[in-house]
Order: structure tokens, then sequence, then C-alpha cells
């Protein structure tokens, strides 16, 4: 017959047992949870906190007054992944939170201007509808146009760079003008439409013109600059974004009649910007390595009927 006391004392060792069983990582005398202080803890981060690396990382002192600012949602929600991009497009946007990324860098207006000023908008439907979206998904978009191209070297220009092969071109001390193999504008152009992805390259100049001495001058910054690199005995051809056709276009015509080699390319806003955007993306990687970021481009919008 089995004494109170002894089957108290069987009773204790069956319970000693199993909990040992339950933690056999855990040898005789540790602390309560020693098997769980070996692992590592999620790392988190928030928009705002990814925002203050960039401008630790970026080079260039950060302007009081910038367009380079969040445009929608909240800088302190945890960032599942970051999706980097020419233009927060509605379409660019449905990619980034089916792919998870609900941090948007973008490098032009995400509201349809400059400094996405939405008065006037009131009771858009387009607008209501993106808004909408960034809602629903809790997503965060932020700007980063000014100090990318305030960054030396250009972040804009510097990518371009490396998808045109042309990372020794740059002529020493310039900033954006490269001496490339001798070609002829026709070929030139048909290389930057394949390179760069574009629908749609326009040109004014004569075909058989012989180039090596390009200024590049991406997205729109303005035709004053743009005349001012073609005044310049060095440079044959300026690659633009865009420009009032009535200034540079008709400056360079008239010095194709008066005999002169200049000529201009304008590829388009998005494809004289969008390689400097893919670039950035693999910039952040040195910096953001607690989440995913994906470069998605937003495309030429451009077509042209065959």
């Amino acid at each position: 017959m089995t004494t109170p006391l002894v089957f108290t004392f069987i009773l204790l060792a069956a319970a000693a047992a199993a909990g040992a069983a339950d933690n056999p990582a855990e040898p005789p005398g540790a602390k309560p949870g020693a098997a769980e202080q070996g692992k590592v803890a999620p790392a988190h981060v928030t928009a705002r906190q990814i925002v203050e690396r960039i401008k630790q990382n970026v080079g260039c002192p950060w302007a009081a007054t910038t367009v380079d600012t969040f445009k929608a949602g909240n800088p302190d929600v945890e960032v599942a992944g970051v999706a980097v991009t020419f233009m927060a497009s509605l379409d660019v946007l449905q990619q980034a939170a089916a792919a998870g990324r609900n941090f948007v860098i973008t490098h032009e207006p995400t509201f349809y201007n400059h400094w996405d000023k939405t008065a006037g908008l009131e009771g858009d439907k387009v607008l209501a509808e993106k808004q909408a979206f960034i809602e629903k998904h809790g997503m965060v978009v932020w700007r980063f146009h000014d100090h990318w191209h305030a960054r030396k070297p250009d972040g804009i220009i510097e990518g371009v760079a490396r998808k045109l092969g042309w990372e020794k071109c740059l002529r020493p001390g310039e900033a954006a003008v490269f001496d490339v193999p001798e070609t002829t504008l026709q070929a030139l152009a048909g290389e930057l439409k394949t390179k760069l992805h574009a629908s749609v390259v326009r040109v004014v100049g004569k075909p058989p013109m012989k180039v090596s001495k390009v200024a590049m001058c991406p997205g729109a910054g303005g035709s004053a600059g743009q005349i001012k690199m073609l005044q310049r005995d060095d440079v044959d051809v300026v690659l633009a974004g865009e420009t009032p056709e009535w200034e540079t276009v008709e400056y360079v015509r008239d010095a194709a009649a008066a005999g002169k080699s200049k000529a201009l390319v304008l590829l388009g806003h998005a494809n004289s910007e969008e390689a400097g955007m893919e670039y950035c993306a693999e910039w952040l990687k040195g910096f953001v390595t607690e989440v995913p970021i994906q470069f998605i481009a937003a495309g030429d919008p451009f077509w042209s009927p065959k």
C-alpha cells in the first residue's frame, strides 16, 4: 500500500520530468526563458526612420524648402517593404501593394503638380480613387527629387550613365558631359531608344551628323540650361527629357539650318530619368537592410501608332 508521503513524492517527480521534457534545451538551474535569449528579434523600421537614413547618406545639406516630403500615409507606420519608382502612378501603387511594399519612394509628384497641392481638385474622381487606394492599403508615399539631383554625382545622371554603359565616358571636371565613341545622330538616337526602353524618341538635327560630345539634361530642366549647353563648342548634342517646343527645339533647328553641328534628342521625361531611380533602389540597399527594396518601373506613358 502506498503511503500519502510516498504518493506525494511520486507526483512531484512526475511533474519535474514533464517540465524537463517541455524545456529540453534549458540545463538544470537555468533562468526561465534562457533558451529564448539567443534568438534575434525581428527588425522593425518606419518610413520616417528610413528617410532619416537617406538624409544622412545622400551627401548634401538638406534644404529647408523642398518637395522631398511625405505626400500620403502615416510616416511612422512600420515598413514591410520599399518600392522605388520614377512616378507613383496608380499602376505602380497597385504593383507595390501586391508585392507587399507599403512604403513608396517616388521621384516625381503623386498628385499631378510639382508641390502635390490638391486644391482645385476637390471632388475629382481620379484623385479620390488614388487617395482611397493608398489609404485602403496603408501605404506611405514620399518624394525624393531635389536632393537626389543635388547629390554629387547627381543620382539621376549617374543611374542613366550606368544604364547606357557610359560610366567611364564622363568628362573629367564635368557633371553631365560625356565623351562617347563617335557615331551618327541617327545611330545614337536608336541606341538610346533601345537601352532606355523608350517607345517614342524625338530628334532635331541632321541624321548623318557625327556626334561624340553629349550633354545630359534629364527631366524638364528648362530651355535656358539646354541652350547654354548647346552654345558650347565642346558639345554636339543635348539629351533632354522635355522642353517647350518653341524654345530649344527651334534653336537647334536654326543651328542646323546655319550649318552648325548641333542636335537635340528628346527622350521624354520618364525615359530620361527612370534609370536614375532604378539605381536609387540599389543605393538604398547599402544602408536599409531590414526590409526588401524593389524598383518598379513606371514606364513610358506615350505610344506611337505604327
